[in-house]
């Protein structure tokens, strides 16, 4: 999500901050870019013009442009108004759906993910909320829908509402209503049917149904890859049903997201989750704070401590700090490490969401370090025996090359491979001594300050976000090979 629009502009900030003192004519010249970036990743002309006009009042200040740091200052302007741009009146994760059984009507056009999102909500409100919640499909027209929602609902764990054929929507919303309420169900979430474009016949129905059940909220489920025909989508139904809130599916695949940027200026309706994939956990909640933060190559620093709580069991995690403390790091250790790397979103997911990352993240990938070369190393400790998991000094030359032929790979992989446990193990050892593991696991498991009194990115200086991210390359669950930026570019000089 906004991979075009990060890059570029990176390169544009790259070029102020490197500058030293700034005129106001570099100011302009740097937000012309800025402007053409927008543009480019299919923001709205009104929305990028205005945008702009409020930075550019902002940053060719004498404050700014004489200040210490104005290429900084400049930055952090842009990522105020990011922010600004993004942000509403409320809390956009949280849906209103007190006062049980609370309905929530799910609308949008044919083909825009609708079903899949309503799966996904499903999940996040009962593994995340604790709510018992009910699904229901409305949609008579689209064939095996109803089927589709109930197979997904099994595979998650949900009820849904039992298929009666015949029936209107309108009749399937008040038995929805009806079950939900003898069923002491908290939520039902209502799929309504889509078309392929805006119609009377569809607006006719979504009206009917959201008059029946008076939902809480009305979620609009938009495809992202549309861009600005997705705010254009959004306009049309809140003006005919009323949206209280807009999901933006397949944002994992457009690399502009401008219909993000433009959607809650345009409409005025806040973007309360984001589809990120296939699979039915992967659905975020739209964070402007965070997505300022990636549009600007700041990383997610929330999200990456979030990702590591979901993989690593508080327990499990003390245990390994007080092994590391005492210099205690083997085989079976690393590839703890590695497997967390990849069920946190794998390489560049994880290096996507630390700060000043994002250009070593695609560094990464040209040079071939990317989760297939975390799973050929998983598949060289999976051919050691016990014996050499926990003591690899042992590893002589007929031992490697038993090693390598069991995995598929050669001798010099699993060099590679001890040469990174090494690294890590000095790394660890040398935190534990001086305290700064303690202090990342804290971090990393929601003790001491924990994941929401993170200090904001935009806030930060970027010479010590490369510090943090430094630190953060070699932490339990990053599977970084004795600190992300030294360790991984010697790893690139050497292919």
């Amino acid at each position: 999500m906004f991979e075009n629009l990060s890059e570029r502009l990176s390169g544009v900030f790259d070029r102020l901050t490197k500058q030293g003192a700034l005129s106001e004519e570099d100011v302009r010249a740097a937000l012309r870019e800025v402007r053409v970036a927008l543009l480019e990743a299919d923001v709205s002309l009104d929305v990028t013009r205005d945008f702009v006009k409020r930075v550019q009042k902002q940053a060719t200040g004498a404050s700014v442009t004489k200040s210490i740091t104005p290429g900084q200052q400049v930055v952090k302007i842009v990522h105020d108004e990011l922010i600004a741009m993004l942000e509403g009146d409320e809390d956009a994760g949280r849906l209103k759906i007190d006062n049980p059984p609370a309905p929530v009507l799910m609308v949008g056009l044919q083909g825009s993910g609708k079903t899949t999102t309503t799966a996904k909500l499903a999940r996040r409100l009962t593994e995340r909320e604790g709510k018992r919640v009910l699904m229901a499909s409305l949609d008579t027209n689209r064939p095996a829908a109803m089927e589709q929602l109930a197979i997904l609902g099994g595979q998650i764990g949900v009820d849904t509402l039992p298929i009666v054929k015949g029936q209107s929507a309108v009749e399937i919303a008040k038995r929805a209503k009806q079950q939900a309420t003898l069923g002491g169900y908290d939520v039902y979430l209502l799929d309504t049917a889509g078309r392929l474009h805006i119609d009377e016949a569809l607006m006719d129905e979504v009206q009917a149904v959201r008059d029946a059940v008076n939902p809480r909220e009305t979620l609009l489920v938009v495809d992202g890859l549309t861009g600005q025909d997705a705010v254009n989508v959004a306009a049309e139904f809140d003006g005919k049903v009323g949206v209280t809130g807009v999901v933006l599916t397949r944002m994992d695949g457009d690399g502009r997201g401008g219909a993000a940027l433009s959607m809650r200026a345009v409409t005025g309706k806040p973007i309360r989750f984001v589809g990120l994939g296939e699979k039915t956990d992967a659905l975020e909640v739209f964070d402007p704070k965070r997505v300022a933060g990636r549009i600007l190559g700041m990383g997610d620093i929330v999200a990456l401590v979030e990702k590591a709580q979901e993989v690593l069991e508080v327990e499990q995690a003390e245990r390994m700090m007080k092994r590391f403390q005492k210099g205690m790091f083997n085989m079976n250790d690393l590839k703890m490490q590695l497997e967390q790397m990849l069920k946190m979103g794998g390489m560049q997911g994880v290096m996507g969401m630390m700060p000043g990352m994002g250009k070593m993240s695609k560094a990464a990938e040209a040079a071939g370090f990317d989760d297939s070369m975390l799973k050929r190393q998983i598949a060289l400790v999976n051919s050691m025996t016990k014996k050499e998991r926990a003591n690899p000094a042992i590893l002589q030359a007929s031992r490697k090359k038993r090693i390598a032929a069991g995995a598929g790979l050669e001798v010099s992989d699993l060099n590679k491979l001890l040469k990174q446990h090494r690294q890590m193990a000095d790394m660890m050892k040398t935190m534990g001594k001086k305290g700064m593991l303690k202090q990342a696991m804290a971090g990393m498991m929601g003790k001491g300050k924990g994941a929401d009194s993170m200090p904001d990115p935009g806030q930060m200086d970027p010479k010590l976000m490369q510090q943090a991210a430094r630190q953060l390359g070699g932490m339990p669950g990053m599977g970084g090979g004795g600190g992300l930026p030294g360790g991984l570019s010697g790893m690139f000089k050497k292919k």
